[in-house]
């Protein structure tokens, strides 16, 4: 009966565990469909006529600023400094963000948001059936020599914790990661289609040669697929670690917080606020430059 109670302590924690995983396996799932609701957002025939008129309006700039570059190119000729090697590549590059601004950035998104999914449920084991657990116990048992390994064990991360208001507070702390996390996820589509609107505004300055502004665009775009990435992988990996040591699980769920500002440390920003004003500046040049144009021409 002694040996029984410790066999059955045994199969009942490799149940828990295997319980455990499955649901924090069912969250990541949860979080990459969360993703894929950002990215069949794009499918609607609305959201596609909104990418379809910022295209044109994309068009119609890069249109504009190649006209402006060419007349910019034959004043510098005139004058002896025109470069018209440096003239056809900021065509080239032009023409090739124009075609691809409102692909790529969604593609990518994809990208992140499947390898998030099939990362997390790696990391939990989502999708295993129970005779895999099963067949776990049982190498489990065979492995053991004596009955002290048997007893030798750490129950949710919790041995450590003896305070029921320290518990609390970690639970509290807990619901908070997966909650900004949450909120995080269900913005991000309407983020992407609001800084594949404003790219648009950046086309009449990359055949211009001026190409920071979009350069930054381009950065976010790329900052908000690593976010989309990182966030749920590492709440996800916090979640399995919790179980084993509650405070450094906890840590790592607090971290998944701190990635867009990391990112945006490195020049990642996720934000659109300093992309907006930036675009906002890119189409006042574009309207002054072109009015100059205009007026030097019908001189």
């Amino acid at each position: 009966m002694f040996i029984w109670d410790f066999v059955a302590d045994t199969v009942l924690s490799q149940i828990i565990d295997w319980i455990y995983s499955q649901i924090m396996g069912f969250l990541g799932n949860f979080f990459a469909e969360m993703g894929n609701m950002g990215v069949e957002l794009f499918t609607m025939n609305w959201v596609q006529s909104i990418v379809l008129f910022f295209s044109y309006l994309a068009w119609a700039l890069y249109g504009t600023g190649l006209v402006v570059a060419c007349f910019e190119c034959g004043i510098e000729y005139s004058s002896g400094r025109g470069n018209l090697k440096e003239t056809a590549l900021n065509a080239i590059k032009g023409f090739m963000a124009v075609g691809l601004f409102t692909v790529v950035p969604v593609r990518l998104y994809e990208l992140s948001v499947t390898l998030q999914g099939s990362l997390t449920a790696g990391i939990t084991g989502y999708g295993t059936s129970i005779g895999q657990v099963a067949t776990e116990i049982i190498d489990t048992l065979g492995d053991v020599e004596s009955l002290t390994e048997m007893t030798s064990g750490s129950y949710f991360g919790f041995a450590s914790i003896t305070s029921p208001i320290m518990l609390l507070f970690c639970i509290i702390l807990m619901a908070y990661a997966v909650i900004k996390v949450f909120f995080a996820n269900l913005k991000r589509g309407g983020i992407l289609l609001i800084q594949i609107a404003v790219g648009s505004l950046y086309m009449f300055s990359v055949p211009r040669g001026y190409t920071d502004g979009f350069i930054q665009w381009c950065k976010q775009i790329i900052g908000l697929c690593l976010t989309a990435f990182l966030q749920a992988t590492i709440l996800i990996a916090g979640l399995m670690v919790f179980k084993e040591n509650a405070l450094l699980g906890l840590g790592l769920m607090l971290s998944a917080g701190e990635i867009p500002r990391i990112a945006g440390t490195f020049g990642l920003d996720t934000t659109t606020r300093a992309n907006i004003m930036s675009a906002v500046y890119t189409a006042q040049a574009a309207v002054n430059t072109t009015r100059t144009v205009v007026q030097a021409v019908a001189k």
